[in-house]
């Protein structure tokens, strides 16, 4: 038998049967629902996050500064300044998710957070910024899907 030749499966097998139950799964969960969920799911973990920063629509708290002073320390950038960006970059970039306009962008800014957020911030909570970024790489390599407003712009 060569390299790319595979054995039959009889249908009847439990192979067989799991085979053809994983295929009808396949058909009915394509990339364009897989995608959706994906850019749904992690911009809701970032705005929630945006909105905990925020008074009203987009007054940054005293509480957000003092968290940016005193907690996050972000080298490189004076508190106040990282407070703003990180307030309206929480709410700007997942809700382009969520429309899927310039998705891959949008996730390459938030996979840039997390990683600044794991390196700098919270090193230990890698298994939360690892699954995080597995959602932003899989929007930054793949894009919106079908059920984007990339799409319906013609756009990848």
């Amino acid at each position: 038998m060569s390299a790319s030749t595979t054995p039959a499966v009889p249908p009847s097998s439990l192979r067989g049967t799991w085979n053809r139950v994983a295929d009808r799964v396949t058909t009915l969960v394509g990339d364009a629902v897989i995608l959706l969920l994906a850019r749904l799911g992690i911009a809701g973990v970032f705005w929630q996050s945006g909105r905990t920063k925020v008074d009203g629509w987009f007054t940054v708290t005293d509480g957000t500064y003092a968290l940016f002073r005193e907690e996050y320390k972000v080298p490189l950038l004076p508190p106040e300044f990282a407070a703003h960006a990180a307030a309206y970059a929480e709410h700007l970039f997942p809700l382009l998710l969520v429309l899927g306009l310039a998705t891959r962008l949008s996730a390459a800014a938030l996979l840039g957070m997390t990683a600044v957020i794991q390196i700098f911030v919270y090193p230990d909570a890698w298994p939360t910024h690892l699954s995080w970024a597995a959602l932003l790489v899989l929007l930054a390599a793949r894009g919106g899907g079908a059920l984007s407003a990339d799409r319906a712009l013609g756009l990848r």
